[in-house]
């Protein structure tokens, strides 16, 4: 039988209200998405919008590697990088170590657009807390994502 202490009780509390807290922030990461993928382009969507700002911001990648870190069908990945071609908001070309592999790199315009967005939304929320908070938040958002 499980004693179910205070303290106990009081963490299993704090992690429900966590779970609430995460689902809040999904749901709201989803709406910037959309947003942020109407300002970069019209006809840009959420999914191809989270591809492109990975790609910003590992400064290019393959769609192999894409399909993996999303856990996204590769035929999915296939036409959202087509997408992303035919608006201009990428470039395909050889890899630098390896010319049989095709890397994918955001075009300067892109860039500009994802990184404005991203970069700023975050600022005006983030920017009065302390660097070592930041920094441990992230560090639990990571063991969280590695779970």
């Amino acid at each position: 039988m499980t004693i179910v202490t205070e303290a106990s009780a009081a963490v299993d509390e704090a992690i429900a209200e966590v779970e609430v807290q995460m689902s809040l922030l999904f749901n709201r990461a989803r709406l910037i998405w959309k947003e942020a993928a109407q300002k970069v382009h019209p006809d840009l969507q959420p999914a191809a919008y989270k591809l492109l700002s990975t790609i910003v911001r590992l400064g290019s990648a393959n769609a192999h590697v894409l399909a993996e870190m999303f856990e996204m069908d590769k035929s999915v990945v296939s036409r959202q990088v087509r997408t992303l071609e035919e608006l201009g908001l990428v470039d395909t070309r050889a890899d630098e170590r390896d010319g049989r592999v095709r890397v994918l790199v955001a075009t300067p315009v892109a860039e500009e657009r994802v990184r404005e967005g991203n970069q700023q939304r975050l600022r005006d929320v983030l920017r009065d807390h302390p660097e070592t908070e930041l920094r441990s938040f992230a560090e639990l958002l990571r063991s969280i994502a590695e779970a």
